[in-house]
């Protein structure tokens, strides 16, 4: 057993451990395409208009209301069809597939964007109306009083909730395996069907799972503390 998930020959260390890697690169990037999403649709949510804050509740309430492997399979097979019927009046023939990377990432973006949407939100509704009122006051601009006091004081109070949002899609990323790409969960599921060793490589994947969420803990508990600097303490 120490030989199947070592780096020998025979060994699915090395697969396991690039698997690995992809898991986080595609919960890196479906965390940026959520956090651009977020920004957007929880914008729309504060805004005065109400057309712009019911697209934005709709849209909370579908991405967080429906399963994520749904979801997946709608941008893969949704998207490749879309690809195929335009590459048809292109002459190209067949099934065109979307890049499985691409798709895995927006897929799990759109989602980790409906919650990183109400993240911001909140972190927004905690800064003290009486600071803005001030900044207003003194005649700072829009984008000044953005940087200088909306922007530092959101990504204090979103950090704990952007916490969680990362370690939910960390484990969106293993649904990913239905497109084929092969992160954690495929390349464990593949080596154990290749080795019979189902056990073993189930138990080691969820063992790799678990240091990548110990890890991200640490680094937003540090991250936490570096920010919390600047509050006052009792």
């Amino acid at each position: 057993m120490i030989d199947l998930i070592g780096f020998g020959a025979n060994g699915w260390g090395s697969v396991l451990l690039m698997a690995a890697l992809m898991t986080v690169l595609v919960t890196v990037a479906a965390m940026l395409v959520g956090a651009v999403l977020g920004a957007l649709v929880a914008a729309a949510r504060l805004h005065h208009n109400g057309l712009l804050r019911m697209i934005g509740e709709t849209y909370t309430t579908v991405f967080r209301g429906i399963p994520e492997l749904l979801v997946i399979y709608l941008f893969y097979y949704g998207g490749s069809a879309l690809v195929s019927s335009v590459g048809k009046l292109f002459g190209a023939d067949g099934f065109i597939s979307l890049p499985a990377f691409l798709v895995g990432a927006l897929a799990v973006g759109v989602v980790s964007g409906a919650y990183q949407a109400e993240v911001f939100r909140g972190a927004f509704q905690s800064v003290a109306r009486s600071e803005l009122e001030a900044a207003r006051a003194i005649g700072m601009p829009l984008m000044l009083r953005f940087r200088r006091i909306i922007a530092p004081q959101i990504l204090r109070f979103a950090l704990p909730g952007m916490g969680g949002v990362w370690q939910i899609s960390l484990k969106d990323s293993a649904l990913i395996s239905v497109t084929g790409l092969v992160e954690l969960m495929r390349a464990s599921r593949v080596a154990a069907s290749s080795t019979g060793q189902f056990v073993l490589f189930f138990v080691t994947g969820c063992t790799l799972y678990l240091v990548l969420t110990g890890f991200s803990n640490l680094v937003f508990s540090r991250a936490e503390l570096r920010v919390g600097r600047t509050l006052r303490r009792s």
